[in-house]
């Protein structure tokens, strides 16, 4: 599946996600219920104010695009669900850090642990690393890890159902790694080895773990 949809596309299978999870009662949604999410004001970056016009469009392309399906039943009113589940076998703790980083754009382990919180809850900063390294790994890779911006301590993280793109205030900070000039290939190598210092910290972390693990059981036969 080629990951290249438009913000609206995003914002709509972004909303399908939330909404089957914090209102099951109300999912599938209608079309009215759904463009009431979009333009929800609360946890959304951007705020949008989209029309029942573009919202149908997306949902048309979206159900091109397997992605999206009418499930109306035996309501006389069109409702729709999403189709993520039939393409991957996402675990609850996955789902919900894309949901999140679909519905606000890139962000912190530490702002999605928080964000989160309705739909799953991380034990710890530890527990939202390995998840966005499920996520990384997957074929194709749904997440990545944008370059550490000056003055932050954490890296953010991006989706990839808009493509490998960095949002526009991204730029300046972050390269694709085809660029050809000189400080575009260097940015592009601070990504690539930021990338790889998080999936070293997880293992070591998992490693860790482990070995505490092995210790304690160990120890019941001492």
């Amino acid at each position: 599946m080629a990951l290249q949809f438009s913000d609206i596309e995003i914002r709509v299978l972004g909303c399908l996600i939330e909404k089957e999870i914090t209102t099951p009662e109300y999912y599938p949604l209608s079309l009215n219920t759904l463009l009431n999410a979009c333009n929800q004001k609360s946890n959304r970056e951007p705020i949008l104010s989209l029309d029942e016009t573009a919202v149908r469009n997306a949902l048309r392309s979206l159900s091109d695009q397997a992605l999206v399906r009418s499930a109306s039943g035996d309501s006389r009113v069109a409702k729709y669900e999403h189709r993520l589940a039939d393409l991957y076998n996402f675990h609850r703790h996955e789902i919900a850090l894309l949901c999140v980083l679909l519905l606000r754009g890139p962000q912190t382990p530490g702002e999605l642990r928080t964000r989160t919180d309705r739909m799953y809850c991380f034990a710890d900063l530890e527990a939202v690393h390995s998840a966005l390294n499920l996520l990384m790994r997957r074929e194709p890779p749904l997440v990545k890890v944008l370059s550490r911006q000056p003055g932050t301590k954490e890296s953010r993280y991006m989706h990839f159902f808009a493509g490998d793109e960095a949002p526009s205030t991204e730029i300046g900070s972050f390269h694709a790694a085809s660029a050809t000039s000189p400080s575009q290939n260097s940015a592009a190598e601070a990504e690539r080895v930021a990338q790889l210092e998080i999936e070293v910290d997880s293992l070591r972390r998992e490693l860790g773990t482990l070995r505490e693990q092995i210790a304690s059981f160990q120890r019941q036969f001492q």
